[in-house]
């Protein structure tokens, strides 16, 4: 089988999983919702975003592998109202009654992140029941931060909106009642501490929705409601007309044409992004000198096989022009040849770029690094890390030569510069590379994976082996014999269950990453991720830890 077809094979089982989130609940509560005379999440979000623009969604297969739905019945991304990027973050009403559980929890977390790091107004299309009550124990003591983030986010000057479309209840409550501006949905918002039984039981007192939490009675008497809108588009018009009046920068048009969300597509996280020049602060761009759609030809099914860096960097990267020249400078090509480092521009934005070559991370490569993203600091210039690394080389001479100081010196240099860094996983990304490569522990400003990503502490059969080495030794110790069939068990045990949790959804699942992306798109996701990220301001660091020599 060719890298292409095993590479689409991948993609068409991500297509499949996306569909998963994309169908919510399932066909019988969508039409359910439906027949209420109710909008989707997404349909929301695609009346509530300019038309033809981005939406790039989050974390769309977070809660892969548990108990919960796929999704975590909210969706979140960011998209562009009025000519303005910002976070959008809406209750899947279909999933439990948009019920908040753990991963719901931890996505909105994510995304609240995002929307502080990158200065983004954030809009709730809130319909949501509230806590899901089997699991309160894992949702109610960490979910007070997302009332924390609403007014700090509000404290910061970034903008929040709430377009309440039905239930907001118990602390969902608050989501409303802490944000900005809040539009209600006339005979659809119901916002309360607590339901008409609710209060029965704790007072006896007798009540009903309207009078209790709905939408004229906040609008008319409590004030909760700053508009009050007919219907569920009229909260979108009226939620559109808050993000025009914010007096916020617009966005570049060139970068985000083309992306939107569908209640149907299979793709949640991007369609093709159609292309034009930037205009955005001066910039200009040229199409990558390769097709982006040969990606699928370069990645080796086995991750064990290297591949040229370059070949993907030539295929995201804006192309030869009169003014660029180069569409990559590389530095020091010559020497720590298994990483490549080098200076771009894409759609108009420089970058730098660290890409593995060899997979291993040699001293050479980690000081070549450090030095690297010290100059991207000097020049305050974003830095894209593209991941495939079995991590740091081992063996005597290789710590006799002082590969744990020289990686301590990259990992440092990871950590403290303070220009945005992005992070794509191409394949692998093991051990402290992942680390050093600037992996999810090291908050890189977005990270997204391929289809053929694998991280883990080492690859399977390492690991089962090291476990059998460790084993076999023990034995020996106590001069017991060694049970070769029972090892063969384990090792078999081992290097499934490994390769099980270091898949990319599995991952993508526990939102180690922000999405698992087609390599066709990696260019249009990053040129979205660019123009947010364009829109703060930031210095590089000036300092950093200690280098050890």
């Amino acid at each position: 089988m060719s890298n292409r077809e095993a590479m689409l094979e991948k993609i068409a089982d991500l297509d499949a999983q996306h569909a998963v989130a994309v169908a919510g609940g399932g066909e019988k509560y969508v039409d359910r919702h439906h027949a209420r005379g109710k909008l989707t999440a997404r349909e929301r979000i695609e009346l509530l975003v300019d038309p033809g623009s981005a939406f790039l969604e989050l974390s769309p297969l977070a809660g892969w592998g548990s108990d919960f739905t796929v999704g975590a019945s909210v969706v979140t991304g960011i998209g562009v109202i009025e000519g303005v990027e910002c976070m959008i973050s809406a209750n899947d009403p279909t999933v439990k009654g948009g019920a908040s559980n753990p991963w719901t929890v931890k996505k909105i977390f994510r995304a609240s992140q995002i929307a502080e790091e990158n200065d983004l107004p954030t809009v709730s299309l809130v319909e949501s029941g509230g806590a899901d009550l089997p699991t309160q124990k894992e949702i109610f003591i960490p979910g007070g931060r997302l009332f924390r983030d609403l007014t700090r986010s509000s404290a910061r000057k970034q903008p929040t909106i709430a377009l309440v479309f039905g239930n907001s209840t118990a602390g969902g409550a608050y989501v409303p009642g802490m944000s900005d501006y809040t539009v209600f949905v006339r005979g659809g918002a119901k916002v309360f501490l607590g339901g008409p039984p609710l209060v029965k039981m704790a007072t006896g007192e007798e009540s009903d929705d309207e009078s209790l939490g709905g939408a004229e009675m906040h609008a008319r008497v409590s004030g909760l409601a700053d508009y009050l809108a007919e219907d569920e588009l009229d909260a979108i018009r009226i939620g559109r007309r808050i993000v025009a009046r914010l007096n916020r920068r617009r966005t570049n048009p060139g970068l985000v044409t083309g992306l939107r969300p569908s209640s149907t597509s299979r793709k949640p996280m991007v369609d093709e992004v159609a292309q034009r020049p930037s205009r955005d602060r001066g910039l200009s761009f040229a199409e990558p000198d390769a097709d982006p759609d040969t990606l699928l030809d370069l990645i080796p099914t086995d991750l064990k096989e290297p591949f040229d860096p370059r070949e993907v960097i030539v295929r995201i990267v804006d192309g030869t022009s009169e003014r660029n020249g180069r569409p990559f400078d590389e530095f020091k090509p010559l020497y720590g040849t298994s990483l490549v480092t080098g200076w771009a521009q894409l759609h108009g934005h420089p970058i730098g770029i660290l890409a593995n070559a060899q997979g291993v991370l040699f001293s050479e490569e980690a000081q070549k690094a450090t030095q690297f993203i010290q100059l991207a600091n000097q020049s305050d210039t974003p830095l894209l890390f593209l991941h495939n690394t079995t991590g740091y080389m081992v063996g005597k001479d290789y710590e006799q030569g002082g590969i744990i100081k020289h990686g301590a010196q990259m990992l440092n240099a990871v950590s403290n510069s303070s220009v945005p860094h992005l992070s794509v996983i191409m394949g692998a990304s093991y051990g402290a590379g992942n680390y050093g490569m600037n992996g999810r522990a090291f908050d890189p400003r977005f990270l997204f994976t391929w289809p053929s990503a694998k991280s883990a502490v080492m690859g399977p059969a390492q690991l089962a082996g090291v476990l059998s080495i460790v084993a076999r030794a023990a034995a020996e110790s106590k001069g017991q014999q060694y049970d070769e069939e029972g090892d063969a068990g384990m090792r078999a045990m081992v290097e499934q269950m490994v390769e099980e949790q270091s898949l990319p959804y599995a991952l993508s699942g526990m939102l180690y990453d922000d999405g698992v992306i087609d390599p066709r798109d990696t260019r249009t996701v990053l040129a979205i991720c660019l123009s947010v990220i364009s829109k703060t301001s930031w210095t590089g660091g000036q300092g950093f830890g200690v280098f050890r020599t």
